[in-house]
């Protein structure tokens, strides 16, 4: 490509393994960054100012704050009208708190029960799907095979007041894409990943093995919510559509589950990203190299998350090698341990690991898979980051 290239294009052509005028740095996850910023906009334009490629999502993590589902950015998430919600608190002297939440629904109940420890982030509320439920729930919404005639109720497709909302977020999102020439990211989508706030990880793998069926169906019920969300999504034009895998490698599923369980919705949602334009980014930081060649089988276009140090299954020479081009990856450096924790000297020989492993085509460089700590410290230490990637990408 002659002449000056746009972060858009540079981001582009490493997603798509083609030639670059050099190897783009943008973080998957930008924490530290965000909290002292008043808005996403203000976020995007102070990543441009350090020099970086930062995607401009559709849907952020910080903007979409929805109590039911902040661990799902994106379309709102709104319970269908024949579906009664209710919760109470069960108060105990000498343990946390237990949080009930009831969705009643025309095919039966579900129920769930949360600790609410001092560290539970929703004060006398609990939500649909987030992380902090998987260690303290007592009770998972899906237990039983039966419960899933229930979830098909409670798991409605999108409202149009809450796609209409997303739209006009969305077309905000581009105008500051095109106007900073930077890359359009939608999403975010969501499998089987999604059982685990359903049913407890540890739960889920059980079914697995103990009633497949039961699991091949929550999967295909999860595919058809997300696939709806999904259209919604890629009617606005996103470069590239976002699907998180955090609890879908190999720490958790055997490869031959992962083909069974979790390929099949994988590959039609990946069809539809392409069939839409867009392409495909899978999440997924530990446990990556055990479904590398399912990845590649579903289109993949980039994993999201290579961690050279936190992650297992990650080892970055045999991930290049295994992937031969026809795959982007993303990530490259550790954020806690490396960025947060190193000293300059280690900082700079992680960038230089990783783009050498890595590099220089398919190869977008970022922390993995967060900078949360706010400190100046840290900020310090994420320039030491970004000058030796200017120095040696």
């Amino acid at each position: 490509m002659a002449g000056t290239w746009s972060s858009r294009e540079r981001m582009l052509a490493a997603l798509r393994c083609d030639d670059v005028d050099y190897v783009p740095c943008s973080f998957m996850i930008f924490a530290a960054l965000r909290a002292r910023c008043d808005s996403d906009e203000e976020f995007v334009r102070r990543q441009v100012q350090m020099g970086l490629d930062p995607v401009v999502a559709t849907a952020s993590w910080a903007s979409a704050r929805n109590p039911e589902h902040r661990d799902l950015p994106g379309i709102d998430i709104r319970y269908p009208q024949d579906v009664e919600v209710t919760q109470w608190r069960e108060a105990r002297s000498d343990a946390p708190d237990v949080l009930h939440k009831r969705y009643a629904t025309p095919a039966g109940e579900l129920k769930t029960e949360v600790l609410e420890t001092e560290d539970w982030p929703y004060p006398g509320h609990v939500p649909l799907m987030d992380d902090y439920l998987i260690p303290r729930a007592r009770r998972f919404p899906v237990g039983e095979p039966e419960d899933l005639a229930a979830l098909r109720h409670l798991l409605a497709p999108p409202h149009p007041d809450d796609v209409a909302a997303f739209r006009t977020a969305a077309e905000d999102a581009r105008r500051l894409a095109e106007e900073l020439g930077l890359l359009l990211s939608g999403g975010m989508g969501v499998g089987l990943e999604a059982g685990a706030w359903l049913c407890g990880q540890q739960e889920l793998i059980f079914h697995a093995l103990d009633r497949p069926a039961m699991v091949e169906e929550l999967g295909e019920i999860i595919h058809e919510w997300n696939a709806a969300r999904m259209r919604a999504v890629l009617e606005v034009g996103p470069d590239l559509f976002v699907r998180r895998g955090w609890y879908e490698g190999t720490d958790f599923w055997s490869p031959p589950m992962f083909q069974r369980f979790i390929l099949p919705g994988l590959r039609r949602e990946v069809e539809m990203a392409h069939d839409a334009g867009a392409l495909f980014a899978y999440i997924n930081t530990s446990g990556t190299i055990g479904i590398l060649g399912h990845l590649l089988d579903a289109g993949v276009d980039a994993v999201i998350g290579v961690d050279p140090v936190q992650g297992a299954g990650t080892d970055m020479a045999a991930m290049r090698a295994r992937v031969g081009g026809r795959m982007a990856l993303w990530g490259g450096v550790n954020g806690f341990v490396t960025v947060e924790l190193g000293r300059p000297h280690e900082i700079r020989a992680a960038v230089r690991r990783a783009l050498d492993e890595l590099g220089p085509t398919g190869l977008i460089l970022s922390p993995v898979d967060n900078i949360r700590d706010e400190s100046d410290e840290t900020m310090d230490r994420v320039r030491v980051l970004i000058d030796a990637w200017r120095e040696m990408r």
